[in-house]
């Protein structure tokens, strides 16, 4: 069992920053790839970065590529999602989760999820 808990949301101008934190807890934690999700209301779940296990590859999705940033400490356990030039159509839940498999972002892959962080993005 794996066990992951987001933190960091809020509200937050846009062109502002957002860290989000998921720290992961549970059983060889370290062989998980962790993903972020978000999901805005109205809109499918949209998968938009993870994290590899074992080299530490990271895939964005187009829609965020350029502007956030994963990384992980496994020493913490935490994986990382740093937010920049944000807008409003990045507003959304975000969810951490986790996978045995590394390098994919398909949420069917994903056993373990957290409870989500709201993120808010408006003037």
């Amino acid at each position: 069992q794996v066990q992951l808990v987001e933190s960091g949301g809020g509200l937050v101008q846009p062109g502002g920053s957002l860290r989000l934190s998921c720290v992961v807890s549970g059983d060889t934690s370290d062989y998980y790839a962790i993903g972020w999700f978000r999901q805005a209301p109205g809109k499918e779940r949209e998968g938009i970065s993870n994290i590899a296990s074992n080299d530490g590859r990271a895939y964005y999705a187009e829609s965020v590529k350029g502007r956030f940033t994963i990384s992980r400490d496994n020493a913490k356990n935490i994986v990382y999602l740093q937010m920049n030039s944000v807008t409003p159509e990045d507003t959304g839940i975000y969810y951490c989760a986790a996978s045995i498999v590394d390098y994919v972002m398909e949420a069917t892959h994903y056993d373990y999820w957290g409870q989500g962080t709201q993120v808010t993005v408006s003037s």
